[in-house]
């Protein structure tokens, strides 16, 4: 008895040790946390996007179920989950890093809620159909129903915000110079104008010039394709901006090498206008001229096709801007081409801003537009746009975006959420601060790199 007793010991003894040889065999197994994710340049290719999913990350029972593809996944049952915003982390404003003016950020103010608005305004976005009948049979349609489901694949940290909201545009700013951005570049329309899913904004930008000013940062103006724009309606409008917030402490304006200090404007989608007409309004000799006047300004136009260059030349304006977050998505967009791009701007003594963004996914609001995504890789596709755009020594660097989640191109903080049919993606493993923190990382670089070479073009 006692022998078999001892012989049951023995068997256990070794089954214990064979289970704890077997859990450790399986635990060298599971992939170590990559930093970078994704092979870095498989998902730029737009067939393989799909199979881009978060390689290498740390599988445990919390994470296993997370979106694994830069795509929502639908039917997901399990409850939902919110983080709320960490208070801990937020520095005081004496704590902030010193702002790097040379760096902007393109901004939106055309979000609200039931609270503040009255009703939800952008998170609500609808599905936009494809233009051909026989692609958009193949897609859902109808609209987002916040604040579960928001029109993005990301879902904010301060939630389905109002950006009326003062202590969200105090939280943005705090975030934009945390993150060292000097200047915000406001999406404008005209009073009483907006875009197509919103509501008039201009009666917002009092508040954001205040709140930008308790942060020392500057604000400057990104025109939007407004109804009908053409010179004559530009002029009214550049004449009200400048009348109107031109005072404004907080009011951009960019020392050029003459001296002198102008308002900057954006000018989206510029190239739906003829140059001619921009020339009216940008040349000297137009019938509808600001130039050396007290409307004067830099007009910055978006460079879509190559061709565009010419007509940027002819219409009069004073700079170039890409915009799109996709690289390869246009000629513009593209970082292979950046360094032409900056060789033609100094030779016709334009000013060249790259765009670099941290990704980009609008399957939430274009479901069909699937080729365009750009996986984020943990940060890394983000610093290699920063690292193209430093390499070409500009005067001046755009981020796309601080908060367009339409097209997930934002790099305000966001969290995981999942609730009964979506699933959100986020920046996990890292924390929701982790663009901003590359942002300030690499401003402070630019900052660096840019009084270097622009010493450098003084003294030859």
């Amino acid at each position: 008895m006692a022998k078999f007793r001892r012989k049951t010991c023995i068997i256990l003894v070794l089954f214990i040790l064979f289970i704890f040889s077997l859990m450790m065999g399986l635990k060298l197994l599971r992939p170590n946390t990559s930093t970078f994710g994704a092979p870095f340049g498989l998902d730029l290719l737009p067939e393989l996007h799909q199979q881009t999913i978060h390689l290498g990350k740390k599988i445990d029972f919390q994470k296993s179920d997370r979106i694994n593809s830069e795509t929502n996944t639908k039917n997901f049952k399990s409850v939902e989950i919110t983080m709320k915003p960490s208070k801990t982390s937020e520095l005081n404003v004496e704590e902030l890093p010193p702002l790097n003016y040379f760096l902007h950020v393109f901004y939106y103010s055309w979000y609200g809620n039931p609270q503040f608005d009255g009703k939800y305004i952008h998170w609500n976005h609808p599905v936009l159909e494809h233009w051909d009948p026989r692609i958009a049979k193949n897609y859902p349609q109808g609209r987002h129903s916040p604040p579960d489901d928001i029109g993005s694949s990301f879902y904010p940290e301060l939630g389905s915000y109002s950006s009326r909201d003062p202590s969200v545009i105090e939280t943005h700013m705090r975030q934009m110079s945390s993150a060292s951005i000097g200047v915000l570049a406001l999406s404008w329309y005209p009073p009483d104008l907006s875009d197509e899913n919103g509501e008039a904004t201009d009666n917002l930008v009092p508040t954001i010039l205040d709140k930008a000013h308790k942060y020392n940062m500057k604000v400057t103006f990104h025109i939007e394709p407004y109804s009908n724009r053409d010179d004559k309606n530009m002029y009214k409008n550049v004449k009200y901006i400048i009348d109107k917030y031109g005072n404004h402490p907080a009011f951009y304006r960019y020392k050029t090498k003459t001296g002198n200090a102008l308002p900057m404007f954006y000018v989206y989608d510029s190239y739906i206008t003829k140059p001619e007409k921009w020339a009216n309004l940008l040349t000297t000799s137009g019938s509808q001229s600001v130039r050396n006047s007290p409307y004067d300004g830099l007009f910055i136009a978006l460079l879509v096709e190559e061709k565009h260059k010419y007509d940027i030349l002819k219409s009069g304006f004073d700079g170039i801007y890409t915009y799109f977050a996709t690289n390869g998505f246009t000629y513009g967009s593209s970082h292979q081409n950046w360094a032409s791009l900056k060789y033609f701007c100094d030779k016709y003594n334009l000013i060249f801003i790259p765009s670099v963004g941290p990704g980009y996914i609008d399957t939430s609001i274009r479901p069909w537009n699937s080729q365009n995504t750009r996986n984020r890789i943990n940060g890394k596709y983000y610093e290699v746009a920063l690292s193209a755009a430093l390499q070409t020594h500009p005067s001046l660097i755009s981020i796309t975006s601080f908060n367009e989640w339409h097209e997930g191109t934002q790099i305000e903080k966001a969290v995981p959420k999942r609730t009964s049919n979506t699933v959100y993606l986020d920046y996990r493993p890292h924390k929701p601060s982790l663009y901003l923190e590359l942002t300030r990382k690499w401003s402070e670089k630019y900052s660096k790199e840019r009084t270097t070479y622009t010493l450098d073009h003084q003294l030859h």
